[in-house]
């Protein structure tokens, strides 16, 4: 039977799913190329070029504080941008964080050094790095809902797994723009200049995840929600959130203490770890990096075809009880010093970040009311990225300093991976949920339901 004017076919409703996913994917990429840039470029090039004066060691420590700095800017980013998410709408600020981290990446290819202009340089640097965390932090959120709100709600983790992509590609393309300006320039021209090239490049990248942007149409769960908002005063979604829906920010954030770490560790602190600390070259650490991140690109959306057979919690639990042991896997390969199994370790430990990764978009969406999604989403991701993510890197230095073995960033791994598995299994599955039922039936502000709560169906 034909399909009348009023009946898409089911083709053309996936075709234009799949433009709107490719969308978020660019957007959270170009994104994540220019976060990631940064803290590749904080291993090899800001702990020589703003941070000269100090012991290598403690130069990187410096360097890696300032891309800390990063995420403690990013709440802000998720309450100011999530508000605005969820009154403005999903599109509008999507584009809005894009142009922030794609304008304050391209000032940092421009910033003087510390020989030209002393202390300002560093301090320029983190003025960056904060815009850049601010952006960053209602990103996601947005990625995930532009996606997740469009509809498809059987195939909803591996729709909303795509974002997640931007990630490792963006990390992928970080790396892979700096080891090949330093594989093809002498040291001495990349520290000079050959580095601000991959910086510079992100506002091509802009240009084009802007353009994708512009093509997504708003989501059709917003625009609901939006004719059904009763008139009169509107309290803020993020205070909303915080007294109505704190248990399911906490939980959620939880849930991503092992994958955030263990991210961090395998695809950033590796590098420091295998050129500082192990005496290799660089560039040993960063195809390690690139080979896991590619692999975790394949498989991000397979593992989430699977979550929408089997549910959220399975491979949250299994990826939670694999980080636990790769742990210590992990050191004890790269300790090896053998370019083979400092791979294989990477790509382990990437892998399992790609089971996280696979389910985080769609269960976090599962969580929050429509009215507030934006915001409950953003807070909950990046709590999680400000208190696992930023300080891992540091915390591992810190305790090799300390223990002078990489075992005993193997134990704070772990630990990180027992939060999340207990975190899981406090979680209710959200397999089920259907999007426009989550906190349905009382009043936004004070008698909303946990939305936690699956629907029946």
């Amino acid at each position: 039977m034909a399909n009348t004017p009023h009946q898409p076919s089911k083709k053309r409703a996936h075709t234009r799913l799949s433009v709107v996913a490719g969308s978020s994917l660019a957007g959270t990429a170009v994104e994540w190329y220019d976060f990631f840039l940064y803290g590749t470029a904080s291993t090899l090039v800001f702990n020589k070029l703003f941070f000269p004066a100090s012991d290598p060691l403690v130069g990187t420590m410096l360097a890696f504080a300032t891309y800390a700095v990063g995420f403690v800017a990013r709440p802000l980013g998720a309450a100011v941008l999530g508000h605005l998410g969820d009154r403005r709408g999903r599109r509008s600020t999507l584009i809005a964080s894009l142009l922030l981290m794609g304008g304050s990446t391209f000032l940092i290819a421009l910033l003087p050094t510390y020989g030209t202009v002393g202390i300002l340089a560093p301090l320029l640097l983190v003025a960056c790095r904060l815009v850049q965390g601010f952006a960053l932090g209602g990103e996601w959120g947005g990625a995930v809902l532009l996606v997740s709100e469009h509809g498809d709600t059987r195939r909803r983790a591996f729709w909303a797994s795509w974002p997640n992509v931007g990630p490792p590609l963006g990390n992928l393309m970080a790396a892979g723009a700096l080891a090949l300006l330093g594989g093809v320039m002498p040291e001495d021209a990349f520290l000079s200049w050959g580095w601000r090239i991959a910086f510079g490049l992100s506002a091509v990248l802009v240009a084009i995840g802007l353009w994708l942007r512009l093509y997504v149409t708003e989501t059709p769960l917003f625009q609901a929600a939006q004719r059904a908002e009763p008139a009169g005063p509107k309290s803020l979604p993020a205070g909303t959130v915080i007294r109505h829906h704190w248990r399911q920010v906490l939980l959620a954030a939880a849930t991503r203490f092992g994958e955030n770490a263990g991210f961090y560790l395998f695809s950033l602190f590796v590098i420091t770890y295998v050129n500082s600390m192990l005496g290799l070259k660089g560039s040993v650490g960063l195809t390690a990096v690139m080979v896991g991140q590619a692999i975790a690109v394949v498989t991000i959306p397979f593992f989430a075809m699977l979550a929408d057979r089997i549910g959220r919690r399975p491979i949250y639990l299994a990826a939670s009880a694999a980080t636990i042991v790769w742990s210590f896997v992990f050191f004890a390969l790269v300790d090896t010093r053998s370019t083979a199994a400092i791979i294989v370790a990477v790509s382990g430990g990437l892998l399992i970040f790609a089971a996280y990764s696979s389910v985080i978009g769609a269960f976090f969406a599962e969580l929050f009311p429509t009215e507030v999604r934006y915001s409950g989403v953003s807070l909950a991701y990046n709590l999680a990225s400000v208190v696992a993510g930023s300080l891992a890197p540091i915390i591992a230095i810190a305790l090799y300093a300390r223990f002078g073995t990489g075992y005993a960033i193997g134990v704070y791994l772990a630990v990180m991976g027992l939060i999340s598995l207990v975190a899981t299994l406090l979680a209710r599955e959200t397999r089920s949920v259907d999007l426009s039922d989550v906190g349905r039936g009382r009043a936004r502000d004070d008698e909303q339901r946990p939305a936690t709560m699956p629907t029946n169906h």
